[in-house]
């Protein structure tokens, strides 16, 4: 238990200790946001704030780890696709902020990496032990056995978290206040499996968040970026795959999913209508068009977040 919670103290404290640090940092190598034209007016004063602070969250999340959590082959794999994504996010900042190119990487090598991601995470848990291709239906204690399509269910998680979380990073503070209620949800759930490794880990990324809302709520003094969202997004999904919960996942995930399904939504309407159901996506900009205030928007989505992450850990102790 004391691991537990010096893992979240001490994560919280590096990072509020590298925010200082690194935003200068970041200032002077001129590594600015640009913000979209299309989007809400108010958002173009932001224009030129330091992105890339994922840096801040990865440092803050895996040093704790490290020190506090017992190796094991599955928080070797965690990390492994933490981290992997985290540089996928970099290489599409770098390209995006410091080459100028305002699509950063080409879908198609950003799908390359995370299919190695997945790859890897498939293969090495493989060969560890052999690979569980059943699924635990929530709301029930059904266990479906999807047998080969497990494999390609996994990538698809992994895929679809990630861009859900990059969405849904789109105002001051929303997707890292968001994320610790998610890392809380499965540090409980870890905790419950005897899975002590990935609780620290998960409290971990809960601290890092939690110190990063420092200098990322609004008004904010650095973006995450792709470093830290496609980060974030691959950490639950790699957690969800180790402790059996990858359908819980959708719960306690519940606002990205939200966010990710205003964007489908929105594209499908425009193309096979030319009309659109929201104001703007991500769902979060059509709250900000009907009037909403930033720091409303964020704080209602982050209630949101809490009550997903609270019903899935009931769900998860009285149906699991």
């Amino acid at each position: 238990m004391l691991q537990l919670l010096l893992s979240f103290g001490a994560a919280f404290i590096i990072a509020l200790v590298l925010g200082p640090l690194v935003i200068p940092i970041l200032h002077r190598l001129k590594f600015g946001q640009s913000i979209r034209e299309e989007g809400p007016q108010r958002h173009l004063a932001k224009a030129g704030t330091p992105t890339m602070g994922g840096i801040i969250l990865l440092l803050a999340m895996v040093i704790p780890t490290l020190l506090f959590a017992r190796p094991s082959t599955e928080l070797w794999l965690v990390l492994f696709i933490t981290i992997g994504h985290g540089v996928i996010g970099f290489l599409d900042d770098f390209i995006k902020v410091v080459l100028k190119r305002s699509l950063g990487l080409k879908a198609r090598q950003k799908l390359l990496g995370q299919i190695v991601m997945a790859a890897g995470l498939i293969l090495f848990t493989g060969l560890n032990g052999g690979i569980d291709t059943t699924i635990w239906i929530p709301f029930s204690t059904l266990q479906l056995d999807i047998g080969m399509f497990y494999y390609i269910f996994v990538f698809f998680m992994l895929v679809g978290t990630t861009n859900a979380v990059n969405l849904t990073d789109g105002l001051d503070g929303l997707a890292a206040g968001i994320t610790v209620f998610s890392a809380l949800a499965f540090a409980v759930i870890c905790f419950q499996l005897g899975k002590y490794s990935l609780a620290v880990f998960c409290l971990s990324l809960a601290g890092s968040c939690l110190g990063f809302l420092k200098y990322n709520a609004y008004p904010a003094k650095v973006f995450m970026g792709d470093t830290g969202s496609l980060a974030l997004g691959a950490a639950l999904a790699a957690v969800a795959y180790f402790t059996k919960t990858e359908l819980l996942l959708v719960i306690i995930g519940g606002v990205y999913v939200i966010e990710a399904l205003s964007v489908i939504i929105q594209v499908i309407s425009f193309k096979s209508t030319g009309k659109r159901v929201f104001l703007m996506s991500p769902i979060h900009h059509h709250f900000e068009l009907k009037g909403w205030s930033e720091q409303r928007v964020v704080l209602s989505f982050w209630l949101a977040g809490a009550v997903c992450s609270i019903i899935a850990v009931v769900v998860f102790r009285f149906a699991g």
